[in-house]
């Protein structure tokens, strides 16, 4: 049975780019861009605009919300956020036919936001932090209608409900400009919530978490924020012209809104089960000096221990991986691949593996959430930790931006190098894994590289 209307996809005319596209609908709630703004990145194949979804599931502080005119034709909602892809994965099955071309990687189903918190409803983690954000914890919803701009055969798809075709078409097609956003401006300097000598303490403290094996590696960070007035999409496009990521989203929630410049995929699933995760880890500072910044690279390539933090994180994805892909599947076809942002240089690693027959792509991601590359090895050991020793929570920091279509292809970033905006308040985070042989110094260094084309972007 169906719940969800009937699909279809047809070839607009309009030459727009998405940003100019995404432009007609960035102020209403939910929309969402997932934008490959790095052109020549291998991973940029696709712009997907999201906008009016039919149902909205979202968490805060344990609970799942239900948010749709089709409750009475729904199953009964669970009221644990434990539940979320588990009722996500079951409402996609409720999915209407589609009919368009099979290639098309969206043909409706679930896209969102889930930040690094909603973990707290898939481990046992303590609470030494209130939350003190209005965002929601996740926010996963159900689109009958997609834009998908298809960068390398230069062509515009509309994925639409049958009856509405004719409407969406005069919407996307017109010749009208959206009216322009307002400015942007920070109206406080940035402020961290730990000096560097604070840093240096907690340091020190996972240092003896590691010397007494509690754990291999703990991700350390630090939150940036500043009050700010104006359009957080104006914002967005000032941090995209100044980062060319291709994972980056903007999203527009009813409270707030999430401006993400990620270099860095979480999982890649296609219609066929194959599975792919290329977590990063190691960095080197960019260097306008063509001759230093080789050296910079080449320093990442060699380095031991860089190389080592990077194995142990794809020996706990292959291991997060196993708990749904066929035994004997799981590969590592790339290590220590060098990739290169505008920022910094990233060591960055590729795991894929083939889904078991009764697995999808929502089991996956809540089985592998949140990604080991962020939290540190093993995984719910560090997440303890992380949680003594950070001031406040991340919310949607190393959390994850994608979609879920529900013929089975979905995409899904780590969400690092982003900012979450509400309340006139601005938040950006930093941090690195730390292991037995790191310096405090170059850790905290770290932490102020990957921002250096954030912080001061939007401070100019």
């Amino acid at each position: 049975m169906s719940v969800f209307p009937d699909l279809c996809a047809i070839k607009l005319n309009c030459r727009a780019s998405a940003i100019e596209l995404f432009q007609r609908c960035q102020h209403e709630s939910y929309a969402l861009l997932l934008d490959s703004a790095a052109q020549s990145h291998e991973n940029c194949a696709y712009d997907i605009i999201f906008r009016q979804p039919e149902l909205v599931l979202s968490c805060k502080a344990g609970k799942l919300k239900v948010s749709t005119d089709k409750s009475s034709k729904l199953p009964p909602a669970p009221e644990s956020a434990t539940e979320l892809c588990h009722y996500a994965e079951q409402l996609n099955q409720l999915s209407g036919h589609y009919s368009g071309p099979a290639e098309l990687p969206f043909q409706g189903g679930f896209a969102g936001a889930v930040g690094y918190d909603h973990g707290r409803s898939l481990e046992v983690i303590p609470e030494f932090n209130a939350d003190t954000y209005q965002s929601p914890d996740a926010v996963l919803a159900y689109y009958s209608q997609a834009l998908i701009i298809d960068r390398k055969n230069d062509r515009v798809w509309l994925v639409a409900p049958v009856d509405q075709l004719e409407e969406l078409t005069e919407f996307w097609d017109q010749t009208t400009k959206p009216k322009k956003a307002a400015a942007f401006q920070l109206v406080s300097d940035w402020q961290s919530n730990m000096s560097e000598q604070q840093y240096t303490g907690k340091f020190n403290a996972v240092q003896n978490y590691l010397l007494a094996g509690d754990a291999y590696q703990i991700n350390l960070a630090q939150r940036y924020s500043a009050r700010y007035q104006g359009s957080e999409w104006s914002a967005y496009l000032k941090l995209r012209q100044a980062n060319s990521a291709p994972f980056s989203a903007f999203m527009r929630l009813p409270g707030s809104a999430i401006l993400s410049l990620s270099p860095e995929r979480f999982l890649l699933t296609d219609a066929k089960g194959q599975v792919e995760t290329k977590p990063i880890k190691g960095t080197r500072p960019r260097f306008d000096d063509t001759h230093r910044d080789q050296a910079s690279q080449h320093a990442l390539l060699i380095s031991e221990k860089d190389r080592a933090e990077n194995l142990m994180i794809v020996d706990l994805l292959r291991n997060d991986l196993s708990k749904n892909c066929e035994p004997g599947s799981i590969k590592t076809p790339s290590l220590f691949a060098i990739e290169s942002f505008p920022a910094v240089h990233h060591l960055v690693s590729t795991v894929i593996g083939k889904l078991q027959p009764d697995r999808t792509a929502l089991s996956l991601f809540n089985g592998a959430f949140p990604g080991g590359s962020i939290t540190g090895a093993p995984k719910i050991r560090a997440m303890q930790i992380i949680e003594e020793l950070e001031p406040h929570r991340r919310n949607i920091y190393c959390g994850s931006v994608g979609y879920f279509s529900q013929h089975g292809r979905s995409d899904t970033s780590i969400t690092i190098r982003t900012l979450l905006a509400e309340d006139g308040q601005l938040y950006c985070w930093a941090g690195g894994g730390l292991v037995a042989d790191s310096t405090a110094s170059e850790e905290y260094q770290e932490t102020k590289d990957k921002v250096s084309r954030i912080l001061p972007v939007l401070a100019s």
